[in-house]
């Protein structure tokens, strides 16, 4: 599976608005679900807040990959979002984070659901891809270092 395939690209955020967690998730909700209409933003946002009780999706070195299972999608679903600024995410190193990948996968996706979170996570590990989409200055940019990131697994 490559992340392009479920990436919506019109749910882009180059920098988020949002300065605090239930804000940046909020932001990110209403993007998916403005590009995505077979999301509802109400029962996308609950799901995620309900995941973060659990514990932070901020995974550390200024990323987080919030995600969620939906009944009733039909397909993985994935957007982008970048802060300029930083935002306090509750991330498991205490740094600011500033890179934000939200997964959203059907409720019965069990393996799939995995195999992304760990391609993203994988992704995220390199210094130089992180530093790539800080760097990039346009949608397209950032839609371009996902694709050569995709191209070499």
């Amino acid at each position: 599976m490559k992340l392009m395939d479920i990436l919506v690209r019109d749910a882009l955020i180059l920098d988020l608005r949002a300065t605090e967690k239930q804000a940046v998730l909020e932001e990110l909700c209403a993007a998916l679900a403005g590009a995505a209409p077979e999301l509802d933003h109400a029962r996308l946002l609950n799901v995620l807040r309900e995941r973060e009780k659990l514990q932070s999706t901020g995974i550390g070195d200024g990323v987080a990959i919030p995600h969620g299972k939906l009944p009733g999608l039909s397909r993985l679903l994935a957007c982008f979002a970048r802060s300029q600024q930083g935002v306090d995410f509750e991330s498991i190193d205490g740094t600011a984070t500033h890179l934000f990948f939200l997964l959203v996968v059907p409720e019965n996706a069990g393996g799939q659901h995995l195999k992304a979170l760990a391609r993203i996570s994988r992704f995220f590990h390199s210094a130089t891809f992180r530093k790539e989409l800080e760097a990039a200055e346009s949608a397209d940019d950032v839609f371009r270092v996902i694709e050569a990131e995709d191209a070499k697994f």
